[in-house]
């Protein structure tokens, strides 16, 4: 923790953290926004190429997940429009929101069940094919549904994966890891829930759990893995392919969007909301969309109120160089994909000139809002992903300003909230959730 003066000098000079240390819920606007997308640390180039890596072993995925079959191996969610939650949404925000209202529905992700399908599932793809074709077990040409094979299996067997998470991150690695072979060490922080730890260790996954938070987990994958040359560690607070397969999600909603008639430009702007973590899978996705939409696409960021890491990072510049227990806040919230205390650098200096803001909620709102997105459309989401479903009410109320300075056009406006996770939590979970909320 900051010493006091420390803690004084930054409220003296950002204001708002004095709201931020009171648990006040707070908006914040980005002024380094430029509405470009920087290449000198991350190109463009690497999501395009891992598109084409999914595409390849999306035979293999068919083969080893019969839930992606419809999808032909391609792991993708459904956009839909949520009119009943807008009416909630309309009633919360007290100016009524014009426009459409969309869920980009990753809480139904297959494999893996959360937005981490897609950056976790894809880093692991990606070592595979590395590794098989140095031992040229395999060409770039040929048929990866070889993968699903025994040889394949037992090669594997000889090479590690360690992470670190705090959850749905832990699963997506897991899961793909342990399916194809390899041996998994996933090192869980205390925010982890009990049946995403059981769900791994089913699947023959080692599940090393701490006392403490996310950021300790992260230091003791990374310690493990540099004491083994053939354990690769997933690093999700600097890696590049989480990074670019988080990304992809903008190409595919792209076309989804088109597919849906849904327009977005100057009339049409879309605002999209995602909650954050350590950031990288909101990052990706913010990088992708506004590479494709610029200046029409607004990006926010959710984070709970004890947890506002990429918000603290963002606005005082200093990036992983401040945790939110500095300035004295818990980081113990509810929404355990978010309970991260120190945002990466790598997300963060990336989503200077690109994202919009970032918001606070409360963990009293997440619970509100699972009670009525279950009861008006039916849908279960994670708490972490109700983080989303405050972006449009907090940007009307303390974010309005927001709307005046860059004199939007809003009655044809698509607001999308991204939800991720949700459908891999067991019903007996689900039912006890629920039972205490409704």
């Amino acid at each position: 923790m900051f010493e006091k003066q420390k803690v004084n000098n930054l409220i003296n000079k950002y204001p708002l953290i004095g709201d931020i240390i009171t648990s006040n819920t707070v908006f914040w606007l980005n002024e380094k926004k430029e509405n470009q997308v920087q290449e000198e640390q991350f190109s463009f180039d690497e999501v395009l190429e891992a598109q084409q890596r999914l595409n390849r072993f999306a035979p293999y995925i068919k083969s080893a997940f019969p839930d992606t079959m419809n999808l032909e191996g391609i792991i993708e969610s459904e956009i839909k429009e949520i009119p009943y939650m807008k009416l909630w949404v309309d009633e919360k925000s007290g100016s009524g929101l014009s426009g459409k209202l969309l869920l980009k529905c990753d809480h139904a992700l297959p494999i893996s069940g959360s937005i981490k399908a897609r950056g976790g599932i894809y880093e692991v793809l990606k070592y595979a094919e590395e590794l098989a074709i140095a031992n040229n077990l395999i060409g770039y040409n040929d048929d990866y549904s070889r993968f699903n094979d025994d040889a394949f299996y037992q090669f594997f067997n000889g090479y590690k994966i360690a992470v670190g998470s705090t959850g749905n991150l832990g699963l997506s690695i897991g899961i793909m890891g342990a399916q194809l072979g390899f041996q998994v060490t996933v090192h869980m922080s205390s925010d982890a829930k009990e049946w995403k730890k059981q769900l791994l260790r089913e699947k023959g996954v080692e599940v090393i759990e701490y006392s403490s938070d996310y950021s300790k987990a992260v230091e003791e994958g990374r310690k493990q893995a540099e004491m083994d040359p053939k354990c690769y560690f997933v690093d999700d607070e600097n890696s590049k392919a989480l990074f670019a397969g988080y990304a992809v999600a903008a190409l595919r909603l792209e076309k989804q969007l088109h597919d849906a008639n849904i327009n977005v430009d100057a009339a049409h702007p879309l605002f999209v909301y995602l909650p954050c973590g350590v950031g990288g899978g909101p990052g990706g996705i913010a990088y992708g969309l506004k590479k494709i939409y610029g200046d029409n696409v607004h990006l926010f960021f959710g984070e709970p109120t004890q947890s506002p890491c990429m918000l603290l990072g963002m606005m005082t510049g200093l990036h992983d160089d401040i945790t939110v227990t500095d300035i004295g806040l818990t980081n113990q919230t509810e929404a355990d994909g978010l309970a991260v205390g120190r945002a990466s650098k790598f997300v963060g200096k990336l989503m200077e000139p690109i994202l919009s803001g970032c918001y606070t909620v409360e963990d009293s709102f997440l619970f509100s809002s699972i009670k009525e997105m279950w009861e008006r459309e039916h849908i279960f989401m994670e708490p972490s992903a109700h983080a989303a479903m405050y972006g449009p009410i907090s940007l009307f109320n303390e974010g309005k300003s927001y709307i005046e300075q860059n004199n939007l056009q809003l009655d044809n406006a698509t607001h999308l909230i991204w939800s991720t996770g949700g459908n891999m939590v067991p019903e007996e979970q689900r039912q006890e959730f629920l039972k205490n909320i409704l």
